[in-house]
């Protein structure tokens, strides 16, 4: 498997001074993990940005923390929901012998080889992921499954169809093998299949108008009425300012 590598520097700046480092093109980060505390790190954005699109949050990462050398998958990439910009990455330490659950991406191949596409139908793709096992020099970085044998509209792939690499199991013990992965359809069927489903939205016509009433208190969701579940939980700012 193609290894993935990524120089990190340990980090001393924390709250409001990490607004600098993004400003200076640095990404803070933290690796934790293991029986070893975690550990405050920074690295260039651009070399960050290219290990998070090719590892994903499944195929595991080379570190070199000052010199010293770690394996992690990425657990959590926190993007800002305004400028969409990197603000931190957090690393989850595991070793060589560790077994690793993952989800990896299934990708189809033969797109537009086969029988059924030439026929004018269509395969949609049901499932893009699947939850597997193992250690971290065996995880595939994707699981590919060829569509060129599809005929008809009766035809489908199914996880019963996935041939895994050696030494990678699926993570569930009971995976349901029948779960499809890909149908083939008829075009006329799949628009009358859209119209159905966007026939099934609705108006509540008990919404107040525009500068109606405020939503009376037993209505109000649980979550946001004072005392509620995200009144109990800490502040995403709070968290950030000690990262």
């Amino acid at each position: 498997m193609h290894e993935i590598t990524l120089k990190l520097d340990t980090r001393q700046a924390t709250g409001k001074k990490v607004t600098k480092l993004r400003q200076d093109g640095i990404i803070p980060s933290v690796v934790y993990g293991g029986q070893d505390e975690p550990i405050s790190t920074q690295s260039a954005v651009v070399e960050t940005m290219k290990v998070i699109r090719e590892a994903g949050l499944h195929t595991p990462v080379h570190l070199t923390i000052d010199g010293k050398k770690k394996l992690a998958i990425i657990k959590d990439v926190e993007i800002d929901p305004v400028k969409h910009g990197l603000l931190h990455v957090a690393f989850h330490a595991i070793k060589q012998n560790d077994v690793i659950t993952t989800q990896v991406p299934i990708i189809l191949t033969g797109l537009g080889e086969s029988a059924a596409e030439k026929a004018g139908l269509i395969v949609l793709q049901a499932i893009e992921h699947l939850e597997v096992k193992a250690k971290p020099a065996l995880l595939p970085e994707s699981i590919e499954l060829s569509i060129a044998h599809l005929e008809t509209d009766e035809d489908k792939i199914t996880v019963a169809d996935i041939v895994l690499p050696e030494g990678v199991e699926f993570a569930d013990a009971e995976q349901d093998l029948e779960l499809v992965v890909a149908n083939v359809y008829e075009p006329a069927a799949l628009e009358a299949a859209n119209e159905a489903t966007a026939g099934d939205a609705t108006i509540d016509d008990d919404v107040e108008a525009e500068n109606g009433a405020d939503t009376p208190q037993d209505s109000q969701a649980e979550e946001t009425k004072p005392g509620g579940k995200l009144q109990d939980e800490p502040k995403q700012s709070n968290v950030d300012a000690n990262k």
